[in-house]
């Protein structure tokens, strides 16, 4: 299966230096399930030429707002709208969560209670998940057909299906436990304090990254994303 990247920012040069770039990080995500890959940094202004240019669609994250005036925010929503109307698998993480929810008719706004960093629990159906985030922006109104998979108690939308070919995570599979310690040293500075601290307390934890790596490459590759995975569906009794 040949995995698109949309780039829609850069990762900081101390976090590419320990664990690599966007590339590298989803790369590694989806090592197991043997995919390749190509990327198109759109943040730069690199675009496919269509749609069918992969077999399926990943937008990452980015230092960036969805709402923000930038040049290539426009042609990237268009493409987002032309893979959803091909019906072609497309799955986004924290920006690109938000920036897919704002093409397809959904609000991103800067959250009024602040940063949400670190190791968060999420439900998910009956279960309940952590994952790494680092992220001010939320989407606070779902474009129309969505469905919500999960949720916390910073982040209503926290995992969304729109239609069943796509599938986006606020949260950040991407982002190995070393990825958040760097970027507190980095950023931790514009963020609360008892936030800070309970992100670094959390870092020597385990994280449930590999479930939704599974997931994700289950839509990836023609799951329907508004079915619940099987590690959230309630058993028979």
């Amino acid at each position: 299966m040949h995995l698109g990247i949309l780039q829609t920012g850069h990762v900081p040069a101390e976090v590419a230096a320990t664990d690599g770039p966007y590339a590298t990080l989803f790369g590694n995500l989806f090592a197991h399930r043997g995919f390749t890959q190509t990327l198109w940094s759109v943040v730069d202004g690199e675009f496919p030429p269509g749609p069918e240019a992969a077999d399926a669609w990943l937008v990452t994250g980015s230092r960036h707002g969805a709402y923000e005036d930038h040049p290539w925010i426009p042609p990237l929503e268009e493409l987002i709208r032309a893979i959803r109307d091909a019906n072609i698998p497309l799955v986004g993480s924290c920006f690109g969560h938000q920036i897919i929810a704002q093409a397809l008719g959904g609000t991103v706004e800067k959250f009024k209670d602040g940063w949400s960093v670190g190791r968060t629990d999420y439900t998910v159906g009956d279960r309940t998940l952590s994952l790494n985030a680092w992220h001010q922006d939320q989407v606070t109104r779902l474009p129309p057909g969505a469905t919500v998979h999960a949720s916390s108690d910073f982040c209503a939308n926290a995992i969304v299906a729109i239609g069943p070919r796509i599938l986006t995570t606020q949260p950040h599979p991407e982002f190995e436990n070393t990825v958040i310690e760097t970027l507190i040293t980095l950023k931790g500075d514009a963020v609360a304090p008892d936030r800070v601290a309970h992100a670094k307390a959390q870092l020597p934890l385990p994280n449930d990254n590999r479930l939704i790596a599974d997931w994700l490459a289950d839509v990836l590759e023609g799951a329907d994303a508004t079915q619940a995975p099987a590690f959230a569906r309630k058993m028979p009794a």
